[in-house]
C-alpha cells in the first residue's frame, strides 16, 4: 500500500538531495551570487543606456527590481543607479561591449552550473561559450524591457478597450490582477529560454517547462520570505554598519541561485528518466 510512496520518496527526493549534495549545488549557488552581484550594475549601466529610445524610466526600472529584491538593498541599488544616472554617459558611449561582456559574467556561471547538473562537458569553445552568454544576456534584458513596457503600453491599451465597452471603473482591479499574472508568464519565460539555451546539450523546449515552474515558483516563494525576514527580524545593518544593504543582496543573490541550480537539477533527472542511455 505504501510502495507507491516509497518509490517517490527513494526515486525521487533522494536522488535530487543527493544530486545537490555531489553536484555541490551549495557551492556553485555561492558563485552565482558573487557573478550575479558583478553582474548587477553593467546590467543597470546597459539598461541606462536605452532609457533615452524607451517609453520608461529609472523609476519604472526599480520598481521592477523592487518586486523581487529585499527592501534593505533597493536602497544601495537605488543610490548607485542614481549615480550612474548622473556621469555615466562618456564611459557607456566608450566601452558599451565591455559592460555587456562584464554583465554575461552571470550567465557564464549559470551555463557551467547547468553542464554540471546534466554532467556534460562544455565543448563549446571559450569565444562561442562566452558568445551563448552574451546572447542570453541580451534576451533576457530583452523580455526585461518589454515587461517594463507592458505596464505603459498594456494600460492604455487596456483603458482604450474597457472605455469602448463602458467597464473602465472594473479595469484598474482587473488590470493589477492581469500584471501580476503577465509578471509570472514573463519570468516563467526567461527561465524556460535560460534551461532550454543554456546547458551544453540538446533539448526540446518543452521538455524543460518542470525546472522553469519550480524555479518561478520558488523564486517567488523565496524573494517573499526572505524580504518578510530582513524586514521583521533581520538586523543586517546593525551588524554589517553600510554594508548591511550589499549582505542583503549577496544573501538573497544566494538563495535565487540555489533556486536556479535545483530547477536545472529537477530538469536533468528528467532528462536522464527519459533518454536513460544517452550520454
Amino acid at each position: 500500500m505504501s510502495s507507491n510512496f516509497d518509490w517517490v520518496h527513494e526515486s525521487f527526493l533522494v536522488k535530487l538531495m543527493k544530486r545537490i549534495h555531489g553536484d555541490d549545488a551549495v557551492g556553485m549557488a555561492s558563485q552565482l551570487a558573487y557573478f550575479f552581484l558583478l553582474s548587477l550594475f553593467p546590467l543597470l549601466i546597459f539598461l541606462v543606456t536605452l532609457l533615452p529610445y524607451l517609453p520608461i524610466s529609472q523609476n519604472d526600472i526599480l520598481n521592477s527590481i523592487g518586486s523581487f529584491a529585499p527592501p534593505e538593498s533597493m536602497k544601495l541599488i537605488e543610490d548607485n543607479l542614481t549615480e550612474i544616472m548622473k556621469g555615466s554617459r562618456p564611459l557607456l558611449s566608450l566601452g558599451i561591449l565591455g559592460t555587456i561582456w562584464s554583465a554575461s559574467n552571470g550567465l557564464n556561471a549559470i551555463i557551467k552550473a547547468f553542464n554540471r547538473a546534466y554532467d556534460v562537458p562544455e565543448t563549446r569553445n571559450y569565444i562561442m561559450a562566452r558568445f551563448v552568454s552574451i546572447l542570453l544576456t541580451l534576451a533576457m534584458l530583452f523580455v526585461f524591457v518589454i515587461a517594463l513596457m507592458l505596464p505603459v503600453f498594456g494600460k492604455q491599451i487596456g483603458l482604450f478597450l474597457f472605455d469602448a465597452l463602458g467597464m473602465t471603473k472594473e479595469f484598474l482591479s482587473v488590470w493589477i490582477a492581469l500584471r501580476w499574472i503577465i509578471t509570472l508568464l514573463i519570468v516563467l519565460l526567461v527561465f524556460t529560454v535560460l534551461y532550454w539555451i543554456a546547458p551544453n546539450k540538446r533539448l526540446k523546449c518543452l521538455t524543460v517547462l518542470p525546472g522553469a515552474v519550480f524555479a518561478t515558483c520558488g523564486l517567488g516563494i523565496v524573494s517573499w520570505g526572505f524580504s518578510f525576514y530582513v524586514e521583521h527580524y533581520g538586523n543586517y545593518a546593525n551588524t554589517y554598519g553600510s554594508l548591511g544593504g550589499i549582505i542583503v543582496l549577496m544573501i538573497w543573490f544566494y538563495l535565487s541561485g540555489i533556486i536556479i541550480i535545483i530547477g536545472g537539477e529537477l530538469n536533468a533527472m528528467r532528462s536522464e528518466k527519459n533518454n536513460p542511455k544517452c550520454e
